[in-house]
C-alpha cells in the first residue's frame, strides 16, 4: 500500500517522494520503487528529519493500528504539515475524532461510517450527507470514495466524479488515490481543490487504463497512465 501510494505521488508530480517504513522493509521498498527515499523509522521521534523538509503528509496506506502504527499517527497530527488521511489513519482518527486543519480525508463507505460512528449502509442511503457530516465533524476536504465518488465543494456544494469505470474497484487503488492527492497538495493546492484535481485525474488513468479492457486491471495500471493525465497535450513538460 505504501509503495503504490508513493508510486503514484511520483507520478502525479510530487518531485521528492519519501516512505517511512519499519526497518525490514526498506530494502524491498528500495528494489522495488529506487526514486522512493527510504527511511527506516522506530517510532514518531525518527520521523523529524523527515517532516523538516516535508511539504504534504500522506499517512495511513500500509500503516496498521499497532504501537508504532499510533505514535507516528500522533506525532503527525500534532506536527502541523498538511495532511492526506487513508486507510488505517481513518480507523485511528475514528477511535478519537478530532478537527484536523489543512487536511484531506479519503474514506470509502465503510471508513465513513466508522468515522461517523453509523453503519455503512446508513452512508450509502445519503452519501450527500455523510458527506456534509464529515466535513462538519472533521473540517477536512472530503473524498468520499465509490461509484461515483463525492468530493467537497469549496461553497458547500458537493461535486461529483462521473468519470472512471468498474475496473477500478480492487484493491490498493484508493492507496494510489492518497498518493495523487498528495501530490496535488504538494505542488501548491488547497486541500479541497486537491482533491478534487486528484479524484479526476484517478478516474481518467482508470479510463485509460481500461481501453484494453477492465477485466483484471490493478491499481498499477492507473499509475501506469497518470504522467498522460496530469500532462496534458500541448502543454509543456
Amino acid at each position: 500500500a505504501a509503495l503504490l501510494a508513493g508510486r503514484a505521488a511520483l507520478r502525479a508530480g510530487s518531485g521528492l517522494v519519501s516512505v517511512a517504513t519499519h526497518g525490514e522493509h526498506a530494502a524491498a521498498l528500495c528494489a522495488a520503487q529506487p526514486e522512493l527515499m527510504v527511511r527506516s523509522v522506530a517510532g514518531g521521534d525518527d520521523l523529524a528529519p523527515l517532516l523538516a523538509r516535508a511539504s504534504v503528509v500522506a499517512l495511513g496506506p500500509g500503516l496498521g493500528t499497532e504501537a508504532w502504527s499510533r505514535t507516528l499517527f500522533a506525532a503527525l497530527l500534532d506536527h502541523g504539515l498538511p495532511l492526506v488521511l487513508d486507510a488505517d489513519a481513518l480507523n485511528l482518527l475514528a477511535e478519537a475524532p478530532r478537527p484536523l486543519t489543512r487536511a484531506a480525508i479519503t474514506p470509502h463507505p465503510g471508513e465513513a461510517g466508522r468515522l461517523l460512528g453509523i453503519g455503512t449502509a446508513a452512508v450509502e442511503a445519503d452519501r450527500p450527507a455523510a458527506l456534509r457530516a464529515l466535513e462538519d465533524r472533521y473540517g477536512a476536504a472530503v473524498v468520499l470514495k465509490g461509484a461515483g465518488s463525492l468530493v467537497s465543494g469549496e461553497d458547500g456544494t458537493p461535486w461529483l466524479c462521473t468519470a472512471g469505470n468498474p475496473g477500478m474497484a480492487s484493491g490498493g487503488s484508493g492507496d494510489v488515490l492518497t498518493g495523487v492527492v498528495a501530490a496535488c497538495m504538494a505542488q501548491g493546492m488547497a486541500p479541497a481543490t486537491a482533491a478534487r484535481a486528484a479524484v479526476l485525474a484517478h478516474a481518467h488513468a482508470g479510463d485509460l487504463a481500461a481501453e484494453n479492457g477492465e477485466r483484471g486491471m490493478v491499481p498499477s495500471d492507473l499509475i501506469a497512465q497518470l504522467r498522460a493525465v496530469v500532462n496534458p497535450a500541448g502543454q509543456p513538460g
